[in-house]
Order: C-alpha cells, then sequence, then structure tokens
C-alpha cells in the first residue's frame, strides 16, 4: 500500500471513530437543555452549566496538547478523553438531580478537550501526505455526518414517545462502537508519526511568530462567529421561520458544513492560506442575511453559515499542520483552541450585548470583526509542502 493510501486509511478510521462519537454527544447536546429543566435547573443554571462546559471544553486543552506532546503518549490522551467523553452520556439516564447531570454535562466537554489536540496531532502527520486541506477535510466531513444523524436519532426516539432517559441510554451504542473503532486504529497504526518525516528541528524553542499572528486571526473570527444558539433566538422572536425550520435550517448549515470542509480544504491545498482570507470576506455577509432578512435570506445566510464552520473545522486545522513542528502540534492545537474558545465567549457575550440594545451592532461587530482577521492571515506565510 503507498503511503498516501495509507494514510488516508487511517484518516477515514479515525473520521469513523468521529462519526461514532458525534452521535453519541451531538445527540445529547440536542436535548440536555430541556433535560435540565425537568429535573428542576432554572434558565440561569442552564446557561451557566453548558457555558462552564464549554469554558472547560476549550481551556483544558492547551494543558493536554502540551501534555501529550511533552509525553508523546498521544493515544493514551485520546482513549481517556474518549471514554470519559462517550461514558458520560448514557450515564445521563440514570439522574435524577440537575447537579449530577451538570457534572457529567461538564465531564463530557471535559473529555473532549482532553482527546482533541492529540487526536489533531496525530491527523496532521497523515495529512502530510493526503493534503493538509483534503485529509482534515475528510474528517470533519464524517464528524458532520454523525453531527447530523445523532440529533435526528434523539428526535425519531422522542417522536415515538421514548423519554429523554431512553434516548441517553441508547446512544451508549454508537459510544461504544465509536471505542471500538478506536481501538481497531490503534492497533493498525500504533505510530501515524512515521507517516510524516521529521523535518522540521527538534530543538525548537517555541512557536513561530507566523503561527500566533495567525492564531489570533482565527479568535477574531471566534468573535465574530455568531453562535447558532442566539441566531435560533433572533428567528424565534422575530417570527421569521417556524420552530421546525429552526432546527430544517441547523441541519441544513451542518450539512453544508461538511461537504464544505471537503471543498475549502481541497481549495487550500491548492491556493494556499489566500482562499481563507477570501471565504472570510464572504462569509462574514451571512451576519446581515440572518437578522435583517426574510426567509430567503435567511437560507442563504445559513448556507454562509455552514461555509464557515466547514472552512474552520478543515483550513484552520490544516494550516496549523503548516506552521507548527511535528513535536508541538499538539501544544499548537490546544493553544489554537484556548484562543478561539476564549474570543468565541468574549465575543458571543458583546453580541449578545448588542442583540438587546440594536441589531445594527450586532451585524456590524460580527462583520467588522471577521474582517479584522484577514489582515492577520495575509500575513501568514506558508511553506509549499
Amino acid at each position: 500500500m503507498t503511503p498516501k493510501k495509507t494514510a488516508l486509511k487511517f484518516i477515514i478510521l479515525l473520521g469513523i471513530v468521529s462519526l461514532f462519537a458525534d452521535i453519541t454527544y451531538e445527540g445529547a447536546r440536542s436535548i440536555t437543555g430541556p433535560f435540565l429543566s425537568i429535573l428542576g435547573a432554572s434558565g440561569a443554571i442552564v446557561g451557566i452549566v453548558i457555558g462552564l462546559g464549554e469554558l472547560v471544553g476549550y481551556g483544558v486543552r492547551a494543558i493536554s496538547g502540551r501534555l501529550s506532546d511533552k509525553t508523546q503518549q498521544y493515544w493514551a490522551f485520546i482513549f481517556i478523553g474518549y471514554i470519559l467523553n462517550l461514558m458520560a452520556v448514557p450515564l445521563l439516564a440514570f439522574t435524577e438531580h440537575w447537579q449530577a447531570a451538570a457534572f457529567l454535562i461538564i465531564l463530557e466537554r471535559f473529555g473532549k478537550a482532553i482527546r482533541v489536540p492529540p487526536r489533531d496531532a496525530l491527523l496532521s502527520y497523515a495529512t502530510k501526505q493526503t493534503g493538509r486541506g483534503w485529509g482534515f477535510g475528510i474528517h470533519e466531513a464524517f464528524d458532520q455526518i454523525g453531527a447530523i444523524l445523532g440529533p435526528l436519532l434523539i428526535a425519531m426516539i422522542l417522536f415515538l414517545k421514548g423519554s429523554y432517559q431512553l434516548g441517553f441510554a441508547f446512544l451508549a451504542i454508537p459510544g461504544a462502537l465509536a471505542i471500538t473503532a478506536l481501538t481497531l486504529t490503534k492497533i493498525s497504526y500504533p505510530r501515524p508519526q512515521k507517516m510524516e518525516k521529521q523535518g522540521f528541528s527538534l530543538q525548537t524553542k517555541g512557536l513561530s511568530k507566523n503561527y500566533w499572528r495567525y492564531v489570533f486571526g482565527v479568535g477574531f473570527i471566534a468573535a465574530g462567529y455568531a453562535d447558532f444558539a442566539l441566531i435560533a433566538y433572533h428567528f424565534q422572536k422575530a417570527s421569521i421561520v417556524s420552530p421546525v425550520w429552526i432546527s430544517f435550517l441547523y441541519s441544513i448549515a451542518m450539512g453544508v458544513d461538511g461537504i464544505a470542509a471537503l471543498i475549502m480544504g481541497r481549495l487550500f491545498d491548492f491556493k494556499g492560506i489566500s482562499i481563507l482570507a477570501i471565504i472570510t470576506a464572504i462569509v462574514s455577509f451571512f451576519a446581515p442575511l440572518v437578522f435583517f432578512g426574510g426567509f430567503y435570506a435567511v437560507l442563504i445566510g445559513m448556507i454562509l453559515w455552514g461555509i464557515g464552520m466547514g472552512s474552520q473545522e478543515s483550513i484552520m486545522r490544516a494550516i496549523v499542520a503548516s506552521l507548527a513542528p511535528p513535536e508541538k502540534r499538539g501544544t499548537a492545537y490546544g493553544v489554537l483552541n484556548l484562543i478561539f474558545g476564549l474570543f468565541w465567549a468574549a465575543g458571543s457575550a458583546l453580541i449578545g450585548i448588542f442583540y438587546d440594545i440594536s441589531l445594527f451592532y450586532v451585524v456590524a461587530f460580527s462583520m467588522i470583526a471577521q474582517l479584522a482577521s484577514i489582515p492577520f492571515f495575509l500575513s501568514v506565510k506558508l511553506k509549499r509542502e
């Protein structure tokens, strides 16, 4: 088997792991809010729990990334993270108090935080053979299939008069399949690092200025990228679409995300970082479309929003692999996720405040923040691989 085919097989296997894992935790995330409410949690508590979970989910990544680099035990961190991530979901079926459910929800985010940087580091070694953008795009496509199937599976269970607890319990099946697929991948590829020749000096003292310029550019996109929770809130408040259509629009965006990840990833391999600057400029127009528009404008806006998400999950991860030396990939992905999470949280808070004042401020801030990332991206110099 050629090196390229070997690497592609590895990427697909990890994609299958992500597919089953996303069915599990994205399915759960589609009902955790209502479930906490049933257990007696107030709206404020729901917001705090979800916010704390996201803070943990991004903050811990910088630590896990650095530790995985330092110990070189990438698989160990990945297994621990997936087990915590996926074990927490079916345990929700046995909770009777919101405090216990809140702990498990945060534990699920903690598990994901542990395994994402080392997993992306291992993926980066394989993408050297397939093309950085294309490799991460393939992985994201599998990921988004799971993100679509999970909530649909839960919706079907509830439609058939099943309970939230039954839904959580049923999600143990894809969770077990994810761990099984992960085990088979580890057995087949115990040392994915061998797929990339060590072209960087192992004496590298730190991450380059190029990397930091890039990371802060990503931060501006995160700050200006309105979360779907607020977008859905606007749709509901302004009566732009029915509740059923809100869910459907999200599914459309997730489908576009998966397709866009493949296309944008391939374009990056041919055109370089300039494609990210172009896509950012185009995608920034989702804001006026979803906040000012009627139904058809909203539909176009959500398609753009999905394209932006797809580029974030393919091009942005691919660029890190081109900027960071192999022995620092876990650290690089962890720091990127930390900065992204901090800027996302701060931006979401500002957008929420602006929303209560004027939609004009929401749209202006969203577009300005995203467009502010472009000079950072254009200043980054990538070596052709």
